[in-house]
């Protein structure tokens, strides 16, 4: 009996351990993911605030971050993308799992915790199947506060009011959490 019990315990330890290290890779290729997708976006971002200011660069996150963002999903195999409590475009509208972590996320910048560290991740389960989630913040950084900040110039505030009627996604200062990225891996 005492030898089933020991083998109970090794097992358990080791399905543990086992585990352990599978969440670490999946932590670190959903980091990369949103490196992936947060680097390609910031560069196309600064490549149209240069040749265009800021009306050219709504068009960048209209219609080229869901772009940049499929292909990321596509070529992982994952959905990657971004939401936020307060959006711009509903489709980027946060699921129910993700408007609780975005939620903990404020609560957690509320305590003082380092935005630029701050990331959440479990396994759920969808349907019937478990599935990786990861989520990574996304801070109010200079260039995000052209088109949502407070002081919004006219002709900008009229194109994103024409683009964006339903617009939540103003108002932020820095040091607000925009929103995050967003990864789910099947398992």
């Amino acid at each position: 009996m005492k030898r089933v019990a020991i083998f109970v315990w090794l097992a358990v330890l080791l399905s543990s351990a086992a585990l352990a290290v599978e969440e670490e890779q999946l932590v670190i290729a959903s980091r990369e993911a949103v490196k992936q997708l947060g680097g390609e976006l910031n560069g196309e971002l600064k490549k149209a605030m240069k040749s265009g200011g800021p009306i050219q660069a709504i068009d960048v996150c209209k219609r080229m971050a869901p772009e940049i963002a499929a292909r990321v999903s596509e070529k992982r195999g994952w959905r990657v993308g971004r939401t936020a409590l307060k959006v711009r475009n509903a489709a980027n509208a946060p699921d129910g799992w993700e408007r609780e972590v975005l939620k903990d996320f404020e609560k957690r910048k509320a305590s003082g915790e380092d935005l630029q560290k701050m990331e959440y991740f479990s396994i759920v389960e969808e349907g019937g199947k478990p599935y990786f989630r990861y989520m990574k913040v996304i801070p109010t950084g200079g260039l995000c506060l052209i088109c949502h900040g407070r002081n919004i110039e006219g002709n900008l505030r009229e194109r994103l009011d024409t683009l964006y009627p339903k617009d939540q996604a103003r108002g932020f200062r820095p040091g607000h959490i925009r929103g995050a990225f967003t990864v789910t891996q099947p398992m």
